[in-house]
């Protein structure tokens, strides 16, 4: 299936209207045009783009919130699904979700549901978003369905934008340092090579190391660069296979510090994601298997996958998640109120809102932690270069005083 941009005029409401269409031809494409009572002024098939087109023009969790919202807001003030998604489009200022909307609009104009309309564009809707607009679609409550996806993704948003905050900091600091560290290297710890050679005396072992990395960066600079370019561009590649799957997602679960925050991040998640499935009316089965995809972490998806099949066998879903090696306790207790009162969506939400205030908490401890850790090791690197660069000039003056006095 190809994608053409059309030029057409509209003629229900006389004027021009700019947008895309899938069809395997230009003709076909036409025909679709001319069904939906667009008369075609132009028809192009639509080209790729450059690299850095595709790295600028692309569609963040933003845009997808702004969407959401919109479309539950003018749904529920009555406006037919069509004339809402027409009316998006006019105010959508990125190009890529703008395309993306003018599909969704020409799909739903042409008969399909919303929620197929939406399935041809997964790299943007998920299983979740999925399943929750065909729920609200099929249970007439589209705009509580849209509200309840825009409300889950501003909280996932918020807790991944904390996480990767705890995780910036560091990251800079660590970067700060090897940059001081090589400017050192290459402008200082050659200028006391040269003094020590000059006067015949050996380095000190410290300031020897120094003088070889120094060398190293100077004579290898372009091998160092490439050797980092390869371990990029492997590491990039590797981690989206089976194996690296699976290894960075045990590393996550099980690594200091950081390996309970990410296992909390998991537990609301799975939280948030199951509530909000089955208060919009999904079933047990089918909320399982989308909250599989949506944890995003290999193992976690493997206790709820072995957890929906033990709930499909019969079981009760608290019973089947009692021993999931990488859900914590509470899940499962508060999911067991919940099925004897009738309410394990409610507990489900309270859970959620355990995790994520725990989150919050756990994030400030480790940004808390971080720091005084890093004053540390750059008290230990800067003690390292002090004793390099300072020492052997001390050691110097010794001699030479101790040279003149004889």
């Amino acid at each position: 299936m190809r994608t053409f941009v059309y030029t057409a005029r509209d003629q229900e409401l006389d004027k021009i209207v700019h947008a895309t269409v899938q069809a395997e031809t230009e003709k076909d494409a036409a025909k679709l045009l001319l069904a939906q009572d667009l008369t075609p002024l132009n028809i192009t098939e639509k080209t790729e783009g450059n690299f850095l087109s595709k790295l600028t023009n692309r569609v963040g969790s933003k845009d997808k919130i702004n969407f959401t919202r919109q479309l539950a807001t003018l749904v529920e003030a009555g406006l037919p699904i069509s004339q809402s998604l027409h009316t998006i489009t006019e105010q959508t200022n990125n190009p890529k979700m703008k395309d993306i909307v003018q599909d969704i609009t020409t799909s739903v104009d042409g008969g399909e549901s919303l929620g197929d309309s939406f399935s041809k564009h997964p790299e943007i809707f998920d299983k979740v978003y999925l399943a929750l607009v065909k729920a609200g679609e099929v249970s007439g409550t589209l705009d509580k369905a849209l509200k309840r996806i825009a409300d889950q993704q501003e909280k996932n948003e918020a807790m991944m934008r904390k996480i990767r905050g705890a995780m910036y900091y560091p990251a800079i600091v660590l970067v700060v340092i090897v940059l001081v560290i090589v400017f050192m290297l290459l402008t200082i710890v050659p200028q006391i090579e040269s003094l020590y050679s000059g006067l015949g005396q050996p380095l000190p072992l410290a300031t020897a190391i120094l003088v070889w990395m120094a060398k190293v960066i100077i004579n290898f600079w372009w091998a160092i660069l490439i050797g980092v370019g390869m371990f990029v561009y492997f590491f990039i590649n590797w981690k989206q296979t089976e194996t690296g799957i699976k290894v960075l997602d045990r590393v996550k679960l099980s690594f200091p510090l950081f390996g309970k925050l990410f296992k909390k991040l998991y537990m609301a998640r799975f939280a948030r994601t199951a509530e909000t499935l089955l208060e919009t009316g999904v079933p047990m089965i089918d909320m399982l298997e989308i909250t599989s995809d949506a944890v995003n972490n290999y193992y976690v998806s493997q206790d709820i996958d072995t957890s929906s099949s033990r709930v499909e066998g019969g079981m009760a879903l608290s019973k089947s998640l009692e021993d999931a090696e990488n859900f914590n306790i509470l899940i499962p207790q508060m999911i067991k109120i919940g099925e004897k009162s009738g309410q394990i969506s409610t507990m489900l939400g309270k859970v959620a809102n355990v995790y994520e205030d725990e989150l919050d908490e756990q994030i400030k401890a480790i940004s808390t932690i971080i720091e005084p850790v890093l004053m540390v090791i750059m008290a230990l690197m800067a003690g390292f270069i002090v004793m390099a660069v300072l020492f052997p000039i001390y050691s110097l003056v010794g001699t030479n005083g101790t040279s003149i006095a004889s």
